[in-house]
């Protein structure tokens, strides 16, 4: 549930926009690519959002079909433009992102009364974000799905923090305070935890995401790998050495396939390499939804101890 648009990313990598001479289109929205991606790795997904009623509407829903996942609770807002973000690319660390068509997004305006709630509350998994809480009335039906989960497992946060999207972090941090313990899984990267739970320490983050209830709190720390505490005590994954590309959908590449191991009942340590390298592979491909790894690819990646990964095909 979340967000859902179009990326438009440069093909020249290294020059700003003003110097960028053509882009591809992709279909783009943290959560919808990890719906894509969980549906790589053969799961019925569904994303429930909305879009306006315009071309690019048209060709995000057309494109969610293209991958697998069903679009029945996808609707039109009139009078809304779906967003639309572009980037630039300066490998390996920097991807500047700028986001069109929010003010208001299709995806923040959906109703709390317009949920299925018999299919969140049915759904053998059910993945949320922190920006989904960033203005109402979306937070309200967030915290509405969240709710009907009764924390039933998995329910993933995805903390997803966008600084653009909220006023100041302590009113994000108010508001994902209240979103957390509805879940019993939460993942994020370093920024996002400190933004939620006030720390930067990846063991003390997810400590502290383990004292408001989660069965599994998950760190993505980006070179230096991922880290995860669950019942049983600290799980680490290394870093997957890749060439990147374009690093913005590597940590939707992760949710995918986190999604897929929670679903396949794995030990935690298994899910953060097999995600470990799903999002290495996504990191070294130009698009995001588009450039989501199969399970097939997912395992030769492993099989090479992940120090290769397959590149754009």
């Amino acid at each position: 549930m979340g967000r859902i648009g179009v990326d438009i990313y440069p093909h020249q990598v290294g020059v700003g926009l003003d110097e960028v001479e053509s882009f591809g289109k992709f279909l783009g929205g943290s959560p919808t690519n990890v719906a894509v991606a969980a549906a790589r790795h053969g799961r019925a997904a569904a994303v429930i959002t909305r879009v306006g009623d315009d071309p690019l509407g048209r060709f995000a829903c057309r494109a969610l079909r293209g991958y697998g996942v069903d679009d029945r609770f996808v609707d039109t807002v009139p009078g809304t433009a779906t967003p639309v973000t572009l980037c630039e690319l300066f490998p390996p660390d920097d991807f500047p992102l700028y986001f069109y068509g929010r003010d208001p997004a299709p995806d923040l305006l959906i109703e709390a009364d317009e949920l299925d709630i018999g299919a969140i509350a049915r759904a053998d998994l059910f993945w949320a974000t922190g920006t989904g809480l960033c203005r109402e009335p979306g937070r309200t039906a967030t915290l509405t799905a969240l709710r009907t989960r009764g924390r039933r497992h998995p329910t993933v946060l995805d903390l997803d923090h966008r600084p653009m999207f909220w006023d100041s972090r302590e009113q994000a941090r108010r508001h994902v305070a209240e979103a957390l313990p509805l879940a019993t899984v939460a993942c994020g990267n370093l920024d996002e935890w400190e933004a939620a739970v006030g720390t930067r320490d990846p063991v003390e983050a997810a400590r502290r995401g383990r004292a408001l209830g989660l069965t599994l709190a998950v760190v993505k720390q980006g070179p230096d790998g991922v880290s995860a505490v669950d019942d049983t005590g600290l799980h680490r994954a290394p870093p997957v050495p890749v060439e990147v590309v374009n690093g913005l959908g590597a940590g939707d590449a992760f949710g995918g396939a986190l999604c897929h191991g929670l679903l396949s009942g794995w030990p935690t340590e298994r899910i953060l390499r097999f995600a470990n390298v799903a999002g290495a592979i996504v990191a070294s491909r130009l698009a995001c939804s588009d450039a989501m790894p199969t399970t097939a690819e997912v395992r030769a990646a492993l099989e090479t101890g992940g120090a290769e990964v397959p590149h754009a095909r």
